[in-house]
């Protein structure tokens, strides 16, 4: 859609930086901004200048839709609840007894290996650009729903006593995979 080359030069830039359905609501509602200006008497040099005005500079515009995207919300979520869960299991690792040397073993080099890549995930989520949080948030809320489902395996199959912590580290791995598993399917549609 060719209205004017200042607003498809602001489209472009927005372009590479946004889904294709995003731009294109965008520029329905600049065009009529456009075209509204236009019909109030201004050239078309002044009328996209001015409703390019109103809609505010590209990087606001990216900046708006990755503040209130999806995979943004959810990663504030898990990093939150991150250190709840962590402190659960620490807890139920440091006061239940026995746990197998294998198992400690693994704890030690496969957690926080697996929990380094997460938070490595959701800090992309966060911070990165828009194009990247959805993709950041679904891989890091996956291997949550990895990394928990293990835990989760691990002390059915050891058959430890559900001490207050071991009941307290599972609740929170069985309520942090309801979470991440309601909001996947959410960070797999496009856009």
């Amino acid at each position: 859609m060719s209205t004017h080359h200042l607003i498809d030069a602001y489209l472009g830039s927005l372009h590479h930086r946004l889904p294709a359905d995003v731009v294109s609501e965008l520029a329905d509602g600049l065009v009529e901004t456009y075209e509204h200006y236009r019909d109030q008497g201004l050239t078309p040099d002044a009328a996209a200048r001015a409703a390019i005005a109103d809609f505010g500079s590209p990087n606001l515009i990216v900046a708006d839709f990755a503040e209130t995207a999806p995979g943004r919300r959810i990663a504030r979520t898990l990093l939150f609840t991150g250190p709840l869960v962590g402190a659960c299991w620490a807890a139920a690792l440091l006061t239940t007894q026995p746990w197998p040397p294998l198992v400690l073993a693994v704890v030690r080099v496969a957690a926080p290996t697996a929990l380094f890549a997460v938070v490595v995930l959701l800090v992309v989520a966060l911070r990165g650009p828009y194009r990247r949080i959805r993709a950041a948030a679904f891989a890091a809320s996956a291997g949550l729903v990895i990394v928990d489902t293990v835990a989760l395996i691990t002390l059915a199959v050891l058959a430890l006593p559900f001490t207050g912590f071991v009941l307290c580290a599972a609740t929170a791995s069985a309520l942090r995979i309801t979470l991440a598993m309601r909001v996947i399917p959410r960070l797999t549609t496009a856009g």
